[in-house]
């Protein structure tokens, strides 16, 4: 500024203009622009999903050793079948099929998923379809490829996007491939598998299974066929209009498989997405997936909510892992409370305190929550395959508390940017798992604080973020519970079993508001 100028030049403004505003702006633009990051999935098992219009004409995919069930029957473990190498209850079905799924949208773009993901739908022997026989042919009860594009067609009509499950490590069993290769020592499949007498049953299956046998990946033909070519059963569903994939146990892949598979799906579907499985510590395994599905997350939710940690704890361990893995894959990243192989939230958390807090949890922290059909709903189901029963539609009532619930994070999540694509801040604590996520808008930021602990906890925290002004009063999005800002600090008294999901007030206040020129 020149000598005696009263008024600051435009270098001037430049420099005293908030620096991570500028910086950050575009980040969050790209953040946004990108479906990947927050989205809210919703994970569908087809054959329990939406009951057929006519069982009638389906009995005929359902010849013995496989039973169609009524839908008002419950899945319960049974007897290993020796002919059939697999348990009966993986031989019962419900009816469910895409068409099914179709007739369900409505339901589903209502609740406020951007993203349906289907557990496998490839023809197999089981009902959950993780031991694929031709993963080029829709398992025939579900429908046809065509009926598969047509869902991702009307998904897109509604700005929503379709993510398959892929099972890349291995196939089933009754797979012709692998038959051709264990007949005949001249098959052309024979080295796509890992056949000897040194293998249990004379082969390698994933974990010993032997209705699972590995497929042999270094083999460049394999992978050429999985994903290399391009009509690939990677590259071929992205062209069909599929978006994505979820790859069942990832880290049997390896880094490189996985990177190479990320790669040839980018190059046919740009902006496709690939997960991973990976009940591991999240950190470097992105760029070789997108991200992972986040089971860190969950366990350590689990051990806060069993009270074998303290909360301030937990944010560290959080905060710990945000920052090995990097914030861009952990927005992609998905927040998973249950699914197929898990039991499920009302099983594991019945007493609702639990439960809720975990949930404003998984909508809070930065990540993609995935909702597992009926989970909403308030369903329960404890191990395989109890936790697969069939669609409560009887249940989707407006007087569910669950759902309403449910509704309430959705819709929480979809009006706040910084839930979506802001970055993540620990807050500093002694008894409560604080955090605040954060745009370049003071409006958006959030600060949750959950007090998991049985007794009252009054903390102080750091604000982190400058903009929130003194004496500003943040309130809380589900309850009248409010606290005040003073010099940067915030004192929460928080009653036991407590969760907060606090927002600057941005009003003003008897005439005067601090935010009149704060963005």
């Amino acid at each position: 500024m020149e000598s005696g100028s009263m008024s600051p030049t435009g270098d001037d403004l430049a420099f005293l203009a908030n620096t991570y505003d500028e910086e950050r702006a575009p980040v969050l633009a790209a953040r946004a622009a990108d479906w990947r990051n927050g989205a809210i999935v919703y994970q569908v098992f087809v054959d329990r999903f939406s009951p057929p219009e006519s069982l009638d004409a389906k009995h005929g995919h359902y010849v013995a050793p496989r039973r169609l069930r009524a839908w008002t029957d419950q899945p319960a473990r049974g007897d290993y079948n020796d002919e059939a190498g697999v348990w009966s209850h993986e031989l019962d079905f419900w009816g469910g099929d895409l068409a099914g799924v179709r007739g369900r949208l409505d339901y589903v773009q209502n609740l406020g998923a951007d993203v349906l993901y289907l557990n496998p739908i490839f023809q197999s022997l089981s009902n959950h379809k993780y031991d694929a026989q031709d993963y080029f042919t829709i398992a025939p009860e579900y429908g046809t490829r065509a009926d598969l594009i047509a869902l991702a067609d009307d998904l897109h009509a509604r700005g929503m996007r379709l993510v398959l499950d892929g099972v890349f490590n291995h196939v089933g069993r009754n797979a012709p491939w692998f038959q051709q290769a264990l007949a005949d020592a001249a098959s052309p499949y024979r080295d796509w598998f890992f056949i000897g007498d040194a293998h249990k049953n004379g082969y390698l299956g994933w974990a010993d299974v032997a209705n699972l046998p590995e497929l042999r990946l270094e083999n460049p033909r394999v992978r050429a066929r999985i994903w290399g070519d391009a009509d690939s059963v990677v590259q071929g569903y992205l062209r069909d209009g599929v978006d994505g994939w979820r790859l069942d146990v990832a880290t049997d892949l390896g880094f490189r498989y996985l990177a190479e598979l990320t790669q040839a799906a980018h190059a046919a579907r740009p902006g496709s997405l690939v997960i991973g499985e990976n009940w591991v510590y999240p950190e470097e395994w992105s760029p070789a997936l997108d991200a992972v599905m986040n089971f860190y997350y969950r366990e350590v939710m689990v051990q806060m909510l069993a009270g074998d940690i303290g909360g301030a704890h937990a944010g560290r361990l959080v905060g710990r892992m945000i920052a090995d893995a990097g914030i861009e894959p952990v927005l992609k990243a998905w927040t998973i409370l249950d699914n197929h192989d898990l039991p499920r939230q009302s099983t594991v958390w019945p007493k609702k305190w639990r439960r809720r807090m975990a949930q404003v949890l998984q909508f809070t922290l930065p990540g993609s929550p995935c909702v597992y059909y009926g989970a909403e709903l308030g369903m329960k189901g404890g191990d395989d395959p109890e936790m697969r029963g069939p669609m409560r539609w009887d249940l989707v009532s407006d007087s569910n508390a669950e759902l309403a619930w449910m509704r309430r994070l959705i819709a929480l999540r979809r009006g706040n940017r910084a839930l979506r694509i802001g970055d993540f801040r620990l807050l500093e604590s002694e008894g409560v798992f604080a955090f605040l996520r954060r745009t370049d808008r003071v409006a958006e930021t959030t600060i949750v604080v959950a007090n998991a602990s049985s007794r009252a906890v009054t903390d102080v925290l750091p604000l982190r973020d400058s903009k929130v002004m003194n004496w500003g009063w943040l309130q809380d999005e589900l309850s009248d519970a409010r606290v005040q800002a003073r010099s940067g600090l915030l004192r929460v008294e928080m009653p036991p079993h407590s969760v907060w999901v606090l927002r600057p007030q941005m009003g003003a206040a008897g005439g005067h508001n601090p935010y009149k020129r704060i963005q």
